[in-house]
């Protein structure tokens, strides 16, 4: 008799019609699920549990043909080159190359906000990275300090990164907030609203009614700001990519 393939999270397979799956477990889970992650270009099945994870398998090659559709559908990713065209504050900003190895700056002429910067292929693109992480740090510090003395609460250490689904993590315990850099490419509103987000986290850790009411007081119904953050987040994961 054959026996069943074995399975961990992490691993990944190959999909019909192109593409991968990775597996994950997640003891929280209810049930096996399928989602797309957009930064990735792959499926993740989720399972409760290790045991579980053949199941998920299974499910989720039930689903190959949606699943190919969703990964076709997901947003190209921007290559930051000269000649590119990207949001910078939910503005669109040209890539420009100018002679030399000098760092990259946002300049606003008449014909419109340009980011021009010295370098070559990846070095072009690392010093457009390292300007757009900068301004992400400049907003976000002065954002984050405007609610944190809204609530009265002490100081906060802020840190960017580029994790690949959140937009943002705070630890009261040792009242540090990390950001994704890329909500630097949203819309100030957006940025203000993740501020306001990850700083009423420092008064409630959790989700509750008490924290959205909290985060309301803020910046006002957080509703329309989540929404776009989900129809949007995809393209923003994908630029430099």
């Amino acid at each position: 008799m054959k026996s069943s393939p074995t399975y961990r999270t992490g691993q990944r397979l190959p999909l019909e019609g192109g593409g991968h799956l990775r597996l994950s477990v997640n003891p929280r889970a209810r049930r096996i699920s399928i989602r797309i992650d957009g930064r990735r270009g792959e499926a993740v099945a989720v399972a409760p549990s290790e045991r579980r994870l053949a199941d998920a398998v299974a499910f989720a090659r039930s689903k190959s043909d949606w699943i190919s559709e969703r990964l076709s559908a997901r947003p190209a990713g921007a290559v930051l080159e000269p000649g590119a065209v990207v949001p910078v504050e939910g503005r669109p900003v040209r890539l420009e190359a100018t002679p030399g190895n000098g760092a990259a700056r946002l300049i606003d002429g008449p014909d419109g906000p340009r980011i021009v910067s010295g370098g070559e292929g990846e070095a072009y693109a690392r010093r457009v990275m390292n300007l757009l992480k900068r301004l992400a740090r400049e907003r976000l510090a002065e954002r984050t300090e405007v609610h944190r003395l809204a609530l009265r609460q002490g100081p906060v250490s802020i840190a960017i990164n580029d994790a690949g689904t959140r937009w943002g993590s705070c630890t009261p315990r040792t009242r540090s907030i990390r950001y994704s850099w890329r909500v630097i490419l949203a819309p100030p509103t957006i940025l203000d609203y993740l501020a306001a987000h990850e700083v009423a986290h420092l008064v409630h850790a959790d989700h509750s009614p008490a924290y959205w009411s909290l985060v309301r007081g803020l910046v006002g119904d957080p509703r329309p700001h989540r929404a776009w953050l989900r129809a949007n987040g995809a393209a923003l994961h994908a630029i430099g990519r």
